[in-house]
């Protein structure tokens, strides 16, 4: 099975799956066998991630650290060119509607938060740790509300169901470049704190030499030059060898904004 769920837009689709097609031959060329000809995009992310069967998908790292550490291994960690991002590492975006008064954190006060979902980086955990020092008797929101995805948190600030949200910046980018007028109505008030970006991952029972040809082959597809159109509309610019030491600063993110008598984004 492979799966890349995590920046699957309907704006870039066609983009994903060459970029998969692209994936599969450098992997057949660096000798895997059973290569699946087509990305996996039925069920729950969260099932993908915990099939054996796994051979290649891209998950967030606070998830990861998380859940699954007993069913996933890292294989290494996109370099995207998306404002927000330096290297390895990625921000969020504090996103607000266009009309909004707020000139900083403090204005959204008592307003409604957007989150993709609770176990999400981008969306909410480094959302609880910036918002935490401004946190009174651990709450700082009026409500919070699940949209589900980044880009419906976004149509509800557009919509003017939620004052704000925090918007992983590749996502962002690529709706700006693929599709700007589902950016209508919102802008961007501040950014967050950095953190590694979503790694691409394989299953915990691929053997160790799969895991070094699956690596080659994320090399391969970056030298590929049939493929720098396809990198240019993902804006994947390389692939950073992490460990999941690099990735604890999410966990140094939720425990700090529980330190401060912040655990719950609220």
């Amino acid at each position: 099975m492979a799966g890349l769920p995590m920046y699957d837009l309907a704006p870039v689709r066609g983009a994903v799956d060459a970029w998969w097609a692209g994936l599969a031959r450098a992997c057949q060329r660096e000798g895997l066998e059973g290569v699946p000809g087509d990305l996996w995009r039925t069920g729950s992310r969260e099932d993908l991630w915990r099939a054996p069967e796994l051979l290649l998908s891209q998950t967030c790292g606070y998830p990861l650290l998380k859940h699954f550490t007993d069913h996933l291994t890292l294989l290494a960690t996109p370099i995207y060119g998306a404002d927000g991002c330096d290297g390895p590492t990625y921000r969020s975006l504090i996103v607000v509607a266009a009309d909004s008064p707020a000139k900083d954190l403090e204005d959204l006060r008592g307003g409604i938060c957007a989150i993709n979902d609770w176990d999400s980086q981008s969306g909410m955990n480094v959302l609880r740790h910036t918002i935490a020092p401004l946190a009174r008797d651990g709450r700082f929101f009026g409500a919070v509300k699940v949209a589900g995805k980044h880009h419906l948190s976004i149509a509800m600030i557009g919509e003017g169901e939620a004052d704000v949200a925090a918007i992983d910046c590749v996502t962002h980018g690529l709706m700006a470049r693929h599709e700007p007028s589902s950016l209508a109505g919102t802008r961007v008030l501040t950014m967050t704190d950095a953190a590694p970006a979503l790694p691409y991952v394989t299953g915990a029972a691929t053997p160790p030499d799969d895991w070094t040809r699956l690596r080659a082959a994320l090399d391969r597809v970056m030298a590929d030059p049939d493929l720098a159109m396809v990198r240019g509309d993902l804006m994947i610019e390389g692939f950073a060898d992490l460990s999941l030491d690099d990735y604890h600063v999410m966990l140094e993110m939720e425990a700090g904004a529980a330190a401060k008598g912040y655990p719950t984004l609220r």
